[in-house]
């Protein structure tokens, strides 16, 4: 079964770690996301997810982020590049939840 979500999101860059750069998902979403995928998360709460933004899509996973009580979308270095954003880029943003059948 997959769920599908879209959403306005702005990309950034978290300095302590060279190079990895985030998406924060709203928290209405996040809400959801907690309630629908609760018996399908991995080690450290994550989600598994297939993500697309501008035309890039990749497989990843949402991880949960006890500061902004929410989860974070990681958008490799690859993703950016081909989709032309950059940190504090505004980006729209598509995530299907892989939950099994």
């Amino acid at each position: 079964m997959t769920t599908s979500y879209a959403f306005r999101a702005e990309l950034w860059h978290y300095r302590e770690q060279a190079g990895w750069h985030f998406i924060t998902l709203p928290s209405a979403l996040a809400e959801q996301l907690k309630d629908e995928a609760a018996p399908f998360r991995k080690g450290f709460g994550s989600v598994k997810v297939s993500a697309c933004i501008a035309g890039q899509r990749w497989s990843t996973s949402l991880f949960p982020d006890s500061k902004s009580n929410s989860y974070l979308l990681p958008v490799k270095q690859a993703i950016r590049s081909a989709a032309g954003i950059h940190a504090g880029d505004e980006v729209d943003v598509e995530v299907d939840l892989m939950l099994p059948v």
